[in-house]
């Protein structure tokens, strides 16, 4: 996903957080918690932060600090948090920062480069795009490491927008261009296999289950959904999910507690996970989910709504208006960036309109994301925040990289939420 396009635009601004004064009256920057010494669980506290090896560069606005060419990608899970850029992992303990392994991923052709790291219980999954057989034509592959470890445990297919949704000491569930596959990790070989059709399809995950779509035309098309497969992570068993109306209404958006999303020109569309009876209509698109409250945050004309997500009633405080978008909320405390050079963390309580907690000062930060809604910065059921960010400033940058300052120490800073 390039920098500049509108998917990026668009969930960039998203990141951008809760940045008007109508939703944070008084908010000042600068009023930092004590830097973190000791134990260090409580929210606002920075945890570590570990000097980032390679050519970074900081920019204003929402670029933050990024790697001089390309892009970079990170997610904390449990025990480990992992960053990769150009074609190398570098991974943390996720409590004390201490440096665990380092991994390069070999065995791609030139111009191959990392576009997802997503960690989980025991394995790292790094997805690597890498040149096709035709002119202009990527493909991708997912590539297994321990986690602990860094040992390269296993390389599967994947689609370009796929890649490793489930995934454990035992095995590796992967969205391939033309079917779901568990591979089991000490060997290489299918566990089971679910074809999902010749062209790729939208899919969500939830609560142990997958949900892919069944549309003529794949992700790509304008062909309606007809039905999807709802396929278990841990046994492959599927089910056809059909709507009484024959199609689904718009594009599959969500998966949620149970309900499946679906946006269009009129708004917003739930369904039963189930068995794909509709549940309710309402204006507004899927923004953010707090599983810890079970609320899924839909933006509208009045800023960002709290609802239900088994009946699409608004869930009372848990509104918030003019707000243009956020990075994610955790029992009701949404996350926010100050940007630029005098960046930093900060919680905003929404139900009690204010906030909670502010970090030290964090210049330059970035947001990692994942477009599948699995890693990045700020993983829902995680309390760990991963930034970017630039302790020292160099000369200014030009040329065919981003424009902007050099980072003479780029760190990546773990943040507790």
């Amino acid at each position: 996903m390039a920098r500049g396009s509108p998917t990026w635009v668009r969930r960039s601004v998203l990141a951008a957080v809760l940045a008007g004064a109508a939703l944070i009256p008084g908010h000042a920057i600068g009023s930092a918690s004590h830097p973190c010494a000791g134990r260090c669980g409580s929210a606002g506290t920075i945890r570590w932060a570990r000097l980032l090896p390679g050519s970074w560069t900081a920019a204003g606005g929402l670029t933050g600090t990024v790697p001089s060419q390309g892009e970079a990608y990170a997610a904390a899970g449990s025990q480990v948090a992992a960053i990769g850029f150009a074609m190398t992992v570098d991974a943390f303990d996720v409590s004390t920062g201490h440096p665990l392994w380092t991994a390069a991923i070999t065995g791609f052709p030139a111009g191959s480069s990392i576009v997802s790291v997503r960690v989980w219980p025991a394995t790292v999954t790094v997805g690597v795009s890498f040149p096709g057989t035709g002119a202009g034509v990527s493909a991708r592959a997912e590539v297994v490491l321990g986690a602990r470890t860094g040992r390269r445990i296993g390389r599967y297919p994947a689609a370009a927008y796929g890649g490793a949704v489930a995934a454990g000491a035992a095995g590796t569930v992967v969205v391939g261009p033309a079917s779901v596959t568990s591979y089991d990790n000490a060997t290489g070989k299918v566990m089971w296999n679910r074809l999902t059709g010749r062209v790729p399809q939208a899919w969500r995950a939830d609560q142990g289950e997958l949900y892919v779509t069944v549309a003529a035309g794949g992700y790509l098309g304008t062909a309606p959904v007809t039905a999807l497969r709802r396929i278990s992570l841990k046994t492959g068993a599927e089910q056809v999910i059909r709507p009484a109306a024959g199609l689904f209404a718009g594009t599959l958006s969500g998966a949620f507690d149970g309900v499946v999303l679906f946006s269009g020109a009129d708004g917003l569309t739930a369904y039963s996970g189930g068995t794909g009876q509709l549940l309710w209509h309402r204006r507004g698109t899927p923004d953010t989910v707090d599983s810890e409250s079970s609320t899924l945050y839909l933006t509208s004309r009045s800023g960002l709504v709290g609802v239900d997500p088994l009946t699409g009633t608004r869930v009372a405080k848990m509104s918030a208006p003019g707000s243009p978008g956020l990075y994610g909320i955790r029992g009701g405390t949404a996350l926010g960036l100050d940007l630029g050079a005098a960046g930093g963390a900060w919680g905003y309580d929404i139900a009690a309109r204010r906030v909670t907690w502010t970090t030290p000062p964090v210049p330059w930060p970035h947001y990692f994301v994942d477009l599948s809604g699995i890693g990045g910065s700020a993983d829902p059921d995680s309390s760990t925040v991963l930034l970017s960010s630039c302790a020292e400033l160099g000369a200014s940058s030009g040329g065919s990289g981003w424009p902007g300052q050099t980072c003479l120490r780029p760190e990546l800073v773990a943040v507790s939420r």
